[in-house]
């Protein structure tokens, strides 16, 4: 027992040591408080088969699942300044039944929820043991990263136009059934490469990208993508597919010429005063990052990032994406003449309003019409169709609690 405890101490030291050592962790950072807590495997996230307690610990280290990259902050923290009305008395209705903000907490198991309001703090709350320092897994919400990044090197002119075929920045791709995808395609996941989303089901091809990341293998995701079959014409059919946010990552790589995690630092992490740094998972040692998930970050740095996406990615009046490019990014895309309730792998949803989302409950929601910003984690027991109440029936109440508030220019 107590050599356990020993090792596990000298574990942390190190591994402190080396992040002072390589600068990923300045000397006023403390050690994150959660390293030595026990975890469940990456197989058992997606199986829903880790008991609460682990699950918990889990999310909070996802950075011990796979080797990371870090994605370093600035020498500045911007502030979010507390409102002087908080938001205390919300409730809403749904079918004559009344439900409060101590239900949501409760019922859909979140584990943090920050709400901004005209830049500050209207709510702030951390449960199941998570605190201001916790990193948190963002799942799928860093699809909306990635496909944020590429809006970047558009307006960098890495990337010429939103019309390129893939193939022109990722030539390892000529002759698959990428060939003929365009940068746009790839955003809206219309590519019409065949793709099985099935998280639970271990021969989906869902699965046999995780089993692909877990060889860590250089470029074994990659091959994987480049090995799929054509089911529909690119442009004609729009399929959820997390590989192509693979492709999506790899493109900004190559169009940038720069890992993608220091690409978002450069950009956004460090610009927009981020108070932590965050790391982001590879699919092999030192390699391409995932495109699709792994990023882990604080919640109020989740937070800036919303607020990044409301002001249409300027910071500090520089901007950082195409202008307009967030409200096409965040509207419903028509394809083949039917309307699809997704944009450039972002979710629209009432009004003007849209979000970044991960499995298992996770959020960045963003309100334009209302200023508002909703960063939230949380634990469900099982990837999808575990929230006991609807997330976007609660973001809708939470617009109509702010309706008679002044939205600020």
């Amino acid at each position: 027992m107590l050599w356990s405890l020993f090792k596990a101490k000298l574990t942390i030291f190190c591994s402190v040591a080396l992040l002072l050592l390589s600068g990923v962790l300045s000397a006023t950072e403390q050690p994150y408080r959660h390293a030595a807590e026990p975890i469940g495997s990456v197989r058992q996230v997606y199986d829903g088969k880790l008991y609460p307690d682990l699950q918990v610990n889990t999310f909070r280290n996802i950075d011990r699942l796979f080797p990371t990259r870090a994605v370093a902050r600035g020498d500045t923290v911007s502030a979010l300044p507390l409102s002087k009305t908080p938001l205390t008395d919300f409730s809403y209705q749904v079918a004559g039944e009344q439900y409060d903000m101590f239900d949501v907490l409760s019922i859909n198991r979140v584990s943090g929820m920050l709400i901004i309001h005209n830049g500050e703090i209207a709510f702030e709350h951390y449960a199941l043991g998570n605190d201001a320092k916790t990193r948190w897994m963002s799942m799928s919400v860093v699809k909306s990263i990635t496909a944020t990044l590429i809006g970047a090197a558009i307006h960098d002119g890495a990337i010429n136009s939103i019309d390129d075929p893939i193939v022109l920045y990722l030539p390892r791709f000529k002759g698959s059934a990428y060939e003929g995808v365009t940068v746009k395609h790839l955003l809206q996941m219309s590519s019409g490469v065949a793709w099985n989303e099935t998280y639970t089901d271990p021969n989906s091809d869902r699965r046999r990208m995780l089993e692909a990341q877990l060889s860590q293998q250089p470029g074994a995701i990659l091959d994987l993508m480049a090995s799929l079959p054509r089911a529909a014409a690119p442009g004609s059919v729009w399929n959820y597919s997390t590989g192509e946010t693979q492709l999506a990552g790899a493109l900004v790589a190559a169009a940038t010429g720069k890992p993608v995690a220091e690409y978002l630092s450069e950009k956004i992490w460090s610009k927009m005063g981020m108070q932590a740094v965050a790391n982001w998972w590879l699919q092999s040692p030192e390699g391409l990052e995932i495109g699709g998930s792994g990023l882990s970050a604080t919640l109020r740095d989740y937070g800036r990032f919303g607020l990044f996406l409301l002001n249409d990615g300027v910071i500090n009046q520089q901007r950082i994406l195409p202008k307009g490019w967030m409200a096409q990014a965040s509207s419903r895309q028509v394809i083949a003449g039917e309307t699809i309730d997704y944009g450039y792998m972002f979710w629209p949803m009432h009004g003007r309003s849209y979000a970044a989302e991960g499995i298992f409950g996770q959020y960045v929601f963003v309100d334009p019409d209302k200023n508002l910003v909703v960063a939230m984690w949380s634990a469900q027991s099982k990837p999808l169709g575990m929230a006991g109440l609807d997330e976007y029936t609660f973001f809708k109440a939470l617009s109509a609690h702010f309706d008679s508030n002044s939205v600020k220019d």
